[in-house]
């Protein structure tokens, strides 16, 4: 158990675009007393205290556990089993701090659009210990994917076997991230982005943030330093590689490791193992209804998950990672583009100017959020040529410059969809394939590609989008430390 640790909400609650999500953080500074010892203290003080009532109740496997040490209360059980401990947070302490170290070397994240690219000859996999790789693999992964739950079973196994093979030149789909080769990499680096495709959560959720200008949210400066003092604190007690006992070991193969290091005697080892042995037990006496639950409470979440549509002002915090927020200008001043490339100008600004433009869209509209797919793709490249396009949106475009009755806003319009068309097609190819399909995509009640902000791409000049990447869980899980008590 950390000494202080960083806990996230499933939900964020912004603001405004620049506030922090701080968590909240965990501060245990009496994981060394026993309970006894804290009886001791506040009957010494005065002071009364409060039983938490669950404490008592057999349905939770750690009261179980705690009421069969009791039995064990010897004075060499206790040390034996406190000495396990302490080498289990000597080998956490060490791993989090190695994670931590070679994530600022290997791992690059592209934060405008939510990726990221692991350099798997910086991370030198083949010579890691399997403990220290799945921890940096989990890290990585829980953050791309901000899922709460960590890789474990057949998945770390799968991932452990992946992430070794190099050059990599394969693809791997796991714990809501999809894994391929980065581009021209030549299978060096590795590129991890959301998986669009898993069913869980759904790719399809959009949560709602109402801005309030008059709250704020801020970490106090105390609490800032109470996390900067655990970090050095921390830091100090993490010791070096040789005196790590568990990295190589498995959770299943602690124990033996811990008898053959002589940390606990024969007769500690056979009393965990009996009780490993009657909670494992009581354990499948129950799985099934577990598993059954488990399977309905999944499927209720999966079908419950929906898009709302998103209106002028309001925020989206899409895919637990994207905030995307719309409105739309009364008129944008804007002259006719001159003849040269479109990509050497600039969407907004004193570039268009001297020319009224009517905005095409209305301002009671609402428009929905959904991941970019290939059809989106497709779109932008018809624009390029508006003979290419179909009656439909030809007929849109017709129908956005009726009020005008006007050549020159039609022509103006045409222009300015081929411009923006053609620098978001520039810019993605700057984005590998696979990440450009978690892109957040704003469309309209008909399915009409609006805007892709991530790339600057809208079809009107009129359309204010803002897509910042923010996701609720930083990379690296948060703070937590593991102090070692003497």
């Amino acid at each position: 158990m950390a000494f202080t640790y960083q806990t996230f909400s499933s939900s964020m609650h912004f603001y405004d675009e620049d506030s922090k999500n701080d968590g909240i953080l965990l501060v245990r500074p009496l994981l060394h007393f026993s309970k006894e010892d804290m009886y001791k203290v506040c009957k010494v003080g005065g002071q009364d205290w409060v039983e938490d009532p669950t404490n008592q109740s057999l349905l939770y496997a750690r009261n179980r556990i705690r009421m069969s040490l009791r039995s064990l209360s010897s004075y060499t059980f206790k040390s034996e089993l406190q000495a396990v401990i302490s080498a289990c947070r000597k080998t956490r302490a060490f791993v989090d701090q190695f994670c931590t170290k070679l994530m600022n070397q290997a791992v690059t994240i592209v934060h405008q659009h939510g990726y990221a690219i692991i350099d798997l000859e910086i991370l030198n996999p083949s010579k890691m210990a399997d403990l220290c790789l799945t921890k940096f693999m989990t890290l990585v992964l829980q953050f791309i994917s901000q899922r709460q739950r960590p890789v474990r079973g057949s998945t770390s196994k799968l991932l452990l076997e992946y992430i070794r093979t190099f050059p990599c030149k394969t693809s791997l789909t796991a714990a809501g991230c999809y894994l391929c080769p980065a581009t021209r990499s030549k299978g060096t680096k590795i590129l991890v982005c959301c998986s669009v495709d898993c069913p869980f959560p759904s790719k399809m959720e959009s949560t709602f943030i109402h801005s309030d200008a008059e709250k704020t949210r801020s970490m106090p400066c105390e609490l800032e330093q109470i996390i900067t003092d655990g970090k050095l604190y921390s830091d100090h007690f993490v010791p070096d590689a040789s005196d790590v006992y568990f990295l190589d070991s498995t959770s299943e193969s602690v124990l033996t490791e811990a008898k053959r290091l002589n940390i606990i005697s024969d007769s500690t080892y056979r009393n965990i193992l009996l009780l490993q042995k009657d909670e494992i037990e009581y354990f499948k006496a129950r799985i099934e209804d577990d598993v059954e639950c488990e399977s309905k409470d999944e499927v209720e979440n999966i079908t419950t998950c929906s898009n709302e549509p998103l209106r002028p002002g309001q925020i989206c915090y899409f895919m637990s990672r994207f905030i995307v927020r719309w409105s739309l200008s009364k008129n944008i001043p804007v002259i006719p583009i001159p003849e040269k490339s479109y990509c050497d100008w600039v969407l907004e600004g004193e570039g268009w100017h001297h020319h009224p433009w009517s905005c095409t869209l209305s301002h009671d509209m609402v428009v929905e959020v959904r991941h970019m797919i290939e059809s989106d793709w497709l779109y932008l490249a018809k624009l390029l040529n508006h003979a290419s396009l179909d009656n439909v949106h030809q007929q849109r475009i017709c129908t956005a410059c009726e009020s005008e009755q006007s050549s020159v806003n039609r022509n103006l319009y045409l222009v300015y969809l081929r411009f923006s068309a053609e620098r978001a097609l520039k810019l993605l190819k700057s984005i590998p394939v696979a990440a450009r399909r978690s892109l957040p995509v704003l469309v309209n009640h008909q399915g009409l590609l609006l805007s892709i902000p991530s790339i600057g791409f809208k079809n009107c000049p009129c359309l204010t989008v803002s897509c910042i990447f923010k996701p609720r869980v930083p990379l690296g899980g948060g703070h937590s430390s593991f102090m070692q008590f003497l």
